[in-house]
């Protein structure tokens, strides 16, 4: 079977039209690929922080997770978030299955580096597919909270675009990131343009000159370890477009699609 991740970013998630919810039940009852959701959260955790008068801040696109603040998280994603992303699949028709990383040990993690730097945030070290695909197996859609467990039981916070690559690596699956824009925008006689092509190469320049910063800078850096790891395609979609997931799975030019090696041309 083929798999296809979809992440979806917190700033979109309460912008998502009963269109791509209708899209991603097409692609499983066609038996084209088998649709998995990772969601995100980020402007939602960050209001409810400021609603309880919990400090919070970020280090190069990550936030500083402590305790308190990995509880908050913890609340909004695997309980507000995911909720209301299966109660709108449902609501289309579709069968769907809320999730966290720690549910069955979906997500195992081990902390990243400078936990000094970053308190509680993890990344994925062992992907629990035989559950995943267990779920699968019953015509269920996996929409899955970023939050992994590691050694005695700690929660780890997990970036969402670090979590879809290491559960698009662990199935080999195809990996779109849907967002607010129409992909990594580039300046072009003056305007906004997205890159509908680039590669490892040119992403590293971007970031070097400042053009690709903040939030992105995980989302790309995600998808080219996916890439390096064995998923077959990474793109970033623009999920204000409608059937943008469905033209990408039909092979249309949509979004920015993202390779290792050059590709023949850049616009």
């Amino acid at each position: 079977m083929d798999y296809i991740v979809i992440k979806c970013g917190g700033s979109i998630i309460d912008q998502l039209s009963p269109d791509f919810y209708k899209n991603v039940i097409e692609l499983q009852k066609q038996k084209q690929v088998q649709p998995i959701i990772v969601h995100g959260g980020g402007p939602m955790i960050s209001t409810r922080l400021k609603q309880m008068n919990v400090a919070t801040t970020f280090v190069d696109g990550l936030r500083v997770t402590t305790k308190e603040v990995l509880d908050v998280v913890e609340m909004v994603l695997s309980g507000s978030v995911n909720k209301q992303m299966v109660r709108a699949l449902l609501q289309q028709g579709g069968q769907a299955m809320g999730l966290s990383g720690i549910d069955g040990y979906l997500l195992h993690a081990k902390p990243i580096t400078d936990i000094n730097k970053y308190g509680f945030v993890g990344e994925v070290e062992h992907v629990n597919v035989t559950f995943l695909k267990n779920i699968i197996a019953h015509d269920y859609i996996p929409i899955i909270s970023p939050i992994a467990i590691g050694e005695q039981n700690q929660r780890y916070n997990i970036n969402a675009d670090l979590a879809a690559a290491a559960i698009a690596q662990a199935l080999h699956a195809n990996l779109c990131f849907i967002s607010d824009i129409p992909g990594i925008l580039v300046d072009k006689n003056g305007q906004k343009h997205p890159l509908h092509e680039t590669t490892k190469k040119q992403i590293e320049s971007l970031i070097a000159s400042n053009i690709i910063y903040g939030g992105m800078i995980p989302k790309v850096q995600a998808a080219l370890t996916a890439l390096e790891q064995g998923a077959p395609c990474v793109a970033i979609l623009d999920g204000m477009k409608t059937n943008s997931l469905t033209d990408f799975i039909a092979g249309k030019q949509v979004g920015t699609s993202i390779q290792l090696e050059e590709v023949s041309h850049v616009y």
